[in-house]
């Protein structure tokens, strides 16, 4: 069973400077474990039959000015069966102040009621980008993350092939370490990836002989990034005489990362071999083709063009 993941409710009222009409205590403690959220008409008209507790409840000016057109005994009734259900929290957009009688349920029932000032299409859509992220599933990948020419290039290998030095001279070349050893990779849509390092290990870097490196302390705030989009995967691998590798690039090839497919290449490690300048040619053609050109085939077309005009 896929682990569940959850946000403090008083990390989003922090995060979004909701201002708090009605807090419990332990308010700021409650988990929000669902990043979808949702629109309270049709569960303050009464249809109350696919209502979902665990989903940040939100009320525009619809919902409202629908409230405010009944005299108080029908606000009761209507607001009664909402507050019933339970809702993990109630956020008023627009500034709106809801109905006394949302306060007074509030108390009774002990629902965080808040509100904020931004208007409900663009508070629906930050919040539910925020979710996304703090709730998305993850795994963590021994690996190292940097940002190449804007790419993030994620290199896997086996110990001691020589990723972490690689990317201390990605750093010194002008690119941004996001995490070495542990890759902790997020899935925040159905195509992307992003990746981080766990806060322990945040800008540090391993090298064998000399140790822990803060690269963040080194080489300053430029050469370091909190989080990336998974673009590349780059294999490194001892060079093995004899095996045949990929010379014209033909042949797409992907990693299978939790459901999504990312391009990969597969790069031979051996002495004297420049590991850095190969990745920044990696990331510049991965970033050419996602742009619609692709060398390989351009240079294949070339190569069939020259064979067909010498057979006439």
């Amino acid at each position: 069973m896929p682990e569940t993941y959850t946000v403090k409710l008083g990390t989003i009222i922090d995060e979004f400077s909701l201002e708090t009409l009605y807090l419990p205590e332990n308010g700021r403690d409650v988990q929000v474990s669902r990043c979808d959220i949702n629109r309270s008409g049709l569960a303050l008209a009464g249809f109350l039959d696919f209502f979902e507790p665990a989903r940040i409840q939100i009320i525009g000016r619809a919902e409202h000015y629908y409230i405010m057109q009944f005299d108080h005994t029908e606000r009761i009734k209507k607001i009664s069966g909402f507050f019933e259900k339970s809702p993990v929290a109630i956020i008023a957009t627009h500034n709106i102040d809801p109905a006394p009688e949302f306060e007074e349920m509030a108390e009774e029932k002990n629902i965080p009621v808040l509100k904020t000032s931004e208007s409900t299409s663009n508070f629906m859509s930050a919040l539910i980008s925020y979710l996304n992220v703090q709730l998305a599933p993850r795994i963590t990948r021994h690996g190292v993350l940097v940002e190449v020419y804007g790419e993030g290039v994620l290199l896997l290998g086996d110990s001691g092939i020589g990723k972490s030095e690689t990317a201390i001279e990605l750093v010194k070349r002008g690119h941004r370490l996001i995490a070495d050893d542990a890759v902790e990779i997020k899935k925040v849509s159905a195509k992307t990836l992003v990746g981080s390092a766990p806060e322990l290990i945040r800008h540090y870097i391993e090298l064998r002989g000399i140790g822990i490196v803060d690269v963040r302390r080194i080489f300053g705030m430029g050469a370091v990034k909190l989080t990336e989009n998974i673009n590349l995967v780059i294999n490194l691998e001892p060079w093995i005489q004899g095996k045949f590798y990929d010379r014209l690039g033909m042949d797409t090839e992907y990693t299978d990362i939790m459901g999504i497919k990312v391009p990969s290449i597969t790069i031979p490690v051996k002495p004297g071999r420049n590991l850095a300048i190969i990745i920044e040619i990696a990331a510049m053609n991965n970033r050419l083709k996602k742009m619609g050109y692709n060398t390989a085939e351009e240079f294949n077309k070339k190569i069939m063009g020259q064979a067909n005009g010498s057979d006439v």
